[in-house]
C-alpha cells in the first residue's frame, strides 16, 4: 500500500515536531525531511533544516524517531538538492560532504532513502556533465550501499530562470538519460524520485517511465503544473519555462492522478507519494500553507485506499 507525505520545505517556519503534528492532524502517513545545512539559502523551497545531521549521534536520532513514532508519522526520506555537478567548487564540495553525511545518518534514523539531484554545469552539454557524472556518483552510491540506503533522483531539469540556462542544473531530466545513468551504474540503491509534473512541461508522457522504470522508482512527489498556452504560443519552447508554466497543487494542473497512482500501483509500486507544495497561490501565510496540505490530502486520499 502506498503512503500518503508531503515534503516539508513549504513549512520552514515550523520544528520538525510542529511539522509532524500538522501532517499527524491532517492525516498524512509520512514526510519527507528537508536536511540542508544551516545556512542562507539560494533558492526557493532551498536551505530548510528539519533534521541538522551536522552531529547527529544515535541518541539524538532515537529521540526524533520516537516523537515522530508517537505522532503516527514516519519519515519517508531524507531530502536535500544541491548542484553536485556545479563548476562552482565552493559549492560542489561542501555539497558532496553533506550528502554523504545524509547517507550515514539516515541509517541512524530508521530511514532508508535520501533524495536528491544529480546535479549539471548549465553552462556545458549534457555529454559534457554526463563525463562530471561518471566521475562523481559511483563513489556515492558505492557510500549508500555500504549504509544500505536508497538514493532517489528527482527529474527536475533545474531550468526555470536565466542562470539555469541553457542545460539546466540536474542531469536527470528525461528517460533517454536515466537509462545512460542506470548503465553506468545498476545498482539497485540507485533509483528515480519521480516527480511527473516534470515531465509535463517538458510536452512528454509521464505515464510511460512508470512502464519502463518501475524498478527504479524509490520515492514519488505530488506535484501538478499548469500549462498557459497562450503564453506558450506567444514565447515559445525556447523561453524559460516559468515563462509558460506553473507549479500547482494536485488536481490543479495537467496531471490525472487517477490514472497516475493506477498505473503505479499497477507496476508494483508501494512506497511513499509526497505533495510538493510549490503553488504561489498558496504561500501567503502558513495558514494558506497548511491549507494547501489538507486540500491535497482531501484531493488524493480519493484514489488512495
Amino acid at each position: 500500500m502506498m503512503q500518503l507525505g508531503f515534503v516539508t520545505a513549504i513549512m520552514p517556519d515550523l520544528n520538525l515536531e510542529s511539522v509532524a503534528d500538522t501532517a499527524a492532524k491532517i492525516g498524512y502517513d509520512c514526510i519527507e525531511v528537508m536536511c540542508w545545512p544551516k545556512g542562507k539559502a539560494d533558492r526557493r523551497y532551498a536551505g530548510i533544516t528539519h533534521i541538522d545531521v551536522e552531529g547527529l549521534n544515535k541518541h539524538k536520532a532515537d529521540d526524533i524517531a520516537g516523537k515522530l513514532n508517537d505522532k503516527g508519522v514516519s519519515i519517508s526520506a531524507l531530502g536535500y538538492y544541491p548542484n553536485l555537478l556545479s563548476k562552482d567548487k565552493q559549492h560542489a564540495r561542501p555539497a558532496l560532504a553533506h550528502l554523504k553525511k545524509l547517507i550515514k545518518s539516515a541509517p541512524k534514523l530508521g530511514v532508508s532513502i535520501v533524495n536528491t539531484f544529480i546535479g549539471a554545469e548549465p553552462s556545458l552539454s549534457d555529454d559534457a556533465n554526463f563525463k562530471s557524472f561518471r566521475n562523481t556518483w559511483p563513489s556515492i552510491i558505492k557510500l549508500a550501499e555500504d549504509h544500505g540506503v536508497q538514493i532517489g533522483i528527482e527529474n527536475c531539469p533545474m531550468y526555470f530562470t536565466q542562470d539555469e540556462w541553457p542545460s539546466g542544473k540536474n542531469l536527470a531530466h528525461s528517460p533517454a538519460m536515466w537509462r545512460r545513468m542506470f548503465e553506468v551504474i545498476p545498482s539497485k540503491f540507485f533509483g528515480l524520485n519521480y516527480d511527473p509534473s516534470h515531465m509535463v512541461w517538458q510536452h512528454m508522457d509521464y505515464l510511460k517511465p512508470i512502464r519502463e522504470f518501475a524498478d527504479r522508482f524509490v520515492h514519488v512527489h505530488a506535484k501538478d503544473v499548469r500549462l498557459d498556452q497562450d503564453q506558450l504560443d506567444d514565447v515559445g519552447i525556447m523561453a524559460t519555462p516559468l515563462s509558460y508554466h506553473s507549479p500547482k497543487l494536485p488536481g490543479l494542473g495537467e496531471v490525472n492522478w487517477g490514472k497516475f497512482l493506477s498505473e503505479l500501483g499497477d507496476a508494483g509500486y508501494r512506497g511513499a507519494v509526497c505533495v510538493e507544495v510549490e503553488d504561489r497561490a498558496y504561500e501567503g501565510s502558513q495558514q494558506a500553507r497548511k491549507a494547501a496540505l489538507s486540500q491535497s490530502y482531501r484531493y488524493l486520499k480519493n484514489f488512495l485506499p
